[in-house]
């Protein structure tokens, strides 16, 4: 089955979140005919919307970024004709209504502030990395930064660390809490606006 939709999201940890939201929603994403991409980097994105359109113009194209990698998106819409430059830059509300979600600040900060940091605390401690965590909390630069912010370190400071907690964070949010930006998104790949 080809894909009608194809969401693409700057690396694996939103990939995995996406597939683990979408599977707790019972929603079937290769049924749906949706593909989540990891591009690897957010830059690449001009690329990508390139490589696709060029497969498929009718093809609906959505994706996740984070807030400050903005201008990447914008660019990369730029590119394939869908923004033009002249007109200025719009708001974010224009992007959503073309697909594109940003999260603020970025994926782990949206799961961590809908679960909670002392939730994600547990989901540490439940994978044995509470001890590891608390010398990383003891470090100089860490020592006064909020749980949040400490747990977000955490994630970004291990190889596969993103991959992992986003697939326990997505696993363990409420379906009510889930943040607004990966709902829309999910939607928006259903053909939900």
């Amino acid at each position: 089955m080809t894909s009608e939709a194809v969401v693409l999201v700057e690396g694996v940890s939103d990939q995995v979140a996406l597939e683990v939201l979408a599977r707790r929603r019972q929603m079937d994403l290769t049924a749906a005919g949706v593909t989540v991409v990891a591009m690897h980097g957010i830059t690449n994105i001009g690329h990508f919307l390139a490589r696709f359109r060029a497969v498929d113009p009718e093809l609906r194209i959505t994706g996740l970024y984070d807030e400050a990698e903005e201008r990447f998106v914008l660019r990369g819409l730029e590119q394939v004709g869908l923004v033009n430059p002249a007109a200025g830059v719009e708001d974010r509300a224009w992007l959503e209504s073309l697909g594109f979600f940003g999260c603020s600040a970025d994926l782990e900060d949206e799961l961590i502030r809908a679960l909670g940091p002392e939730a994600v605390e547990c989901l540490v401690a439940a994978q044995g990395q509470l001890r590891s965590f608390r010398t990383l909390q003891k470090q100089p630069a860490l020592r006064d930064r909020s749980l949040h912010d400490q747990l977000r370190r955490l994630m970004g400071g291990r190889s596969g660390g993103k991959e992992r907690y986003a697939a326990l964070m997505a696993e363990a949010v409420d379906p009510e809490q889930v943040p607004r930006p990966l709902a829309r998104v999910l939607a928006c790949a259903s053909g939900d606006r």
